[in-house]
């Protein structure tokens, strides 16, 4: 930048008139915007899946790209804490053009739905993403935004030994129901990521993790998904307070009780906004393989049922 054009910029910030966008910073709230948009664009691409596979599975290796992008510009934003426009909107457009290619693909296919509008970004300011609702598929059902399901650990997570984009998975403990239909039956797959990490250390005694789902297998079938974590349980204990049901009982009504009571709470570990769980006693935090994980949806997550 000139000593004219930093001169101006002052002016105009001293007027108290909004900066271009090339003068203005990239925040988290901007790649929060774009990790929206690739949501929006999961689900763009599922919607296409069933008129061209074929297209659709291009469109999805190229956005399962720009995910990794977004993380490493999510890093990149926090280890350097700085990140050009450019880099910014370069990301932000190709995704655009994904969904719009989604989109028109979809509405080649003779899909009222659709629409080929993308996210409503407003460069260098902060607002909302704005979402396209299209009808559901035929035969599907959607699950609300904010439902909760309980999912248990297939692997050991740690904050001294995981790393960000560290893949995970957690498999499902009851049927989850929408419309009178069993959505995700027990036992689906949901599949997380590491997306921070703080080890302890000497001077920061509380080691934090958080982690993210952004898929479900259901019969064979993988749903982009966007979930956090709100609770975590002592998968022991779950299992120990099953063994003493009769058999007559309802398991299912047991598992309940204890996960919406709060039974077998995992010592140690504190849960805060945006799914960061964090170590209360001054080492690493540890969710062992079994660990049950209370996750919230925080997107509606449309589902192709079994017939």
């Amino acid at each position: 930048m000139t000593r004219i054009s930093r001169v101006a910029l002052a002016v105009l910030v001293t007027a108290g008139l909004a900066a271009p966008a090339w003068a203005q910073a990239v925040t988290q709230t901007d790649i929060q915007r774009l990790q929206d948009s690739t949501y929006l664009a999961d689900r763009d691409i599922t919607t296409l899946r069933s008129r061209d596979a074929g297209r659709a599975s291009q469109l999805q290796a190229e956005l399962d790209d720009l995910k990794d992008e977004v993380i490493y510009l999510k890093v990149k934003l926090r280890k350097d804490r700085t990140l050009t426009r450019t880099e910014f909107g370069d990301v932000r457009d190709r995704i655009d053009a994904v969904r719009s290619r989604a989109t028109t693909s979809s509405a080649s296919n003779n899909d009222p739905g659709t629409s080929n509008r993308s996210p409503n970004y407003d460069s260098g300011r902060t607002g909302t993403t704005t979402d396209t609702r299209r009808p559901l598929p035929r035969g599907a059902v959607e699950v609300p935004s904010g439902t909760e399901l309980d999912a248990r650990l297939q692997t050991e997570l740690n904050s001294g030994t995981a790393q960000v984009e560290d893949r995970f998975e957690a498999t499902t403990l009851q049927d989850l129901t929408a419309d009178g239909r069993v959505a995700i039956p027990a036992g689906a797959v949901l599949r997380g990521v590491v997306s921070s990490v703080e080890p302890a250390t000497r001077t920061n005694r509380t080691a934090k993790l958080t982690v993210t789902f952004d898929q479900v297998t259901v019969n064979g079938r993988d749903y982009p998904m966007r979930g956090t974590v709100t609770q975590a349980l002592e998968g022991e204990g779950i299992k120990g307070d099953i063994g003493k049901a009769g058999a007559g009982a309802a398991i299912g009504g047991i598992l309940g009780a204890v996960l919406g009571g709060g039974k077998g709470a995992l010592l140690g570990v504190l849960i805060g906004g945006g799914g960061t769980i964090a170590a209360t006693e001054g080492k690493e935090l540890d969710l062992p393989q079994g660990t049950v994980l209370r996750v919230r949806l925080d997107s509606p997550l449309q589902i192709q049922p079994a017939r």
